[in-house]
């Protein structure tokens, strides 16, 4: 069968080199050369028992949605001693023949990463029985919302709405032109959960304050904005940044997986623009922007992709759908890292009390 996409089998230090969120895609698409960082013992052997992931197009090194998945993937073998193989995916195309080729080596799960892989990964679950399946960020429900998904295949699926919401706030709280910003990667729920989220952050505290910070880049009442089409391409994202910096946008928040680092570079290079990451805490995984970046609303993919895991491992897969949020610990705002002090005590206590609302249930979001 031809291959469509990059296959390993997940070594220690490949293992190492992921958790330290260092390693960037280059162009002919191969990852860095992994270092021979040691790992510890798997606290148990579970040998004959095979994990495998397939990824959307930014590729393992996306500083963002794929890398933070694959860390899951990492943590289960170092945790389970269990085996692992990955593919990248390097356009939509060959989303189909990649979860073939996994499911040609024997796996007994398989994680894809991303909304656009939904489609391939329920015929592939359909067609493998035995298989378990596991997919980041897709829900399967008919109308009524219930879950259609086959006994073998989980959705993990994240509310994004709720850190979102408070990354809008703090962006409000903290601009000084009284304008932000958001673009996205493709209009796609996973990604305007995020822009939807900041837009009605921002406009709780404009409520709050009676102020009036404005949102360029996204129009939540008519679900219409500014979006580079592709999660790779930087300097498209670079160019939408731009063009909201010289709106009066001083904080931006992307939402596109490696093009949003053209967005983070276009900040960085204004000199006085800021930005929030998504995903993962930006610190961590584009360590370079760290002096840029507010905060990062953050999403648990490791966890629960190591989680599903852990159930097949266990014979305790089902097809229950996951669904991350503030109360569970599966998506939340990062720390304000080198803006610590610079964040108002009165934000921030503020920030914590919505939090709360959030969870108790006396705010809703979404």
């Amino acid at each position: 069968m031809k291959r469509t996409g990059r296959v390993m089998v997940a070594t220690a230090a490949i293992a190492a080199l992921t958790l330290a969120g260092c390693g960037n895609r280059t162009d002919n698409n191969e990852t860095a050369e992994p270092t021979n960082t040691p790992t510890p013992s798997p606290t148990e052997s579970h040998p004959d028992f095979k994990a495998c992931m397939v990824s959307d197009s930014g590729g393992f090194n996306d500083k963002s949605f794929n890398q933070t998945s694959h860390d899951g993937l990492v943590a289960a073998k170092n945790n389970l001693g269990i085996q692992t193989a990955e593919v990248e995916s390097n356009a939509p195309s060959e989303f189909a023949d990649n979860i073939r080729e996994m499911v040609n080596q024997k796996c007994n799960n398989i994680t894809t990463v991303g909304f656009l892989l939904g489609d391939a990964t329920l015929k592939a679950a359909k067609k493998n029985p035995g298989i378990d399946f596991q997919i980041v960020d897709f829900a399967y429900a008919d109308d009524k919302g219930n879950n259609t998904a086959p006994d073998n295949l989980k959705g993990l699926v994240f509310n994004t709405g709720e850190p979102s919401f408070l990354a809008g706030y703090l962006a409000a709280g903290m601009s000084e032109t009284g304008i932000v910003g958001t673009f996205g990667g493709q209009q796609i729920p996973s990604v305007t959960a995020f822009m939807d989220g900041f837009v009605d952050g921002v406009a709780k505290y404009n409520e709050d304050n009676g102020s009036d910070v404005k949102v360029i880049g996204w129009d939540k009442a008519k679900q219409k904005g500014t979006f580079t089409n592709d999660f790779e391409a930087k300097v498209k994202g670079q160019n939408a940044a731009a063009e909201m910096i010289t709106q009066g946008a001083d904080i931006i928040l992307p939402v596109a997986g490696p093009a949003g680092l053209g967005g983070l570079q276009a900040a960085k290079d204004a000199g006085n623009v800021k930005a929030i990451w998504v995903d993962t805490d930006g610190c961590v995984s584009a360590a370079e922007y760290c002096d840029i970046l507010l905060s990062s609303v953050m999403k648990g993919m490791d966890v629960a992709v190591e989680a599903g895991i852990t159930d097949s491992v266990k014979d305790t897969f089902s097809n229950e759908l996951y669904v991350g949020t503030l109360e569970n610990g599966g998506v939340d705002l990062a720390p304000f890292h080198e803006f610590e002090d610079s964040v108002p005590q009165e934000l921030k206590d503020k920030l914590e009390e919505l939090k709360q609302q959030i969870i108790d249930g006396s705010l809703a979001i979404g």
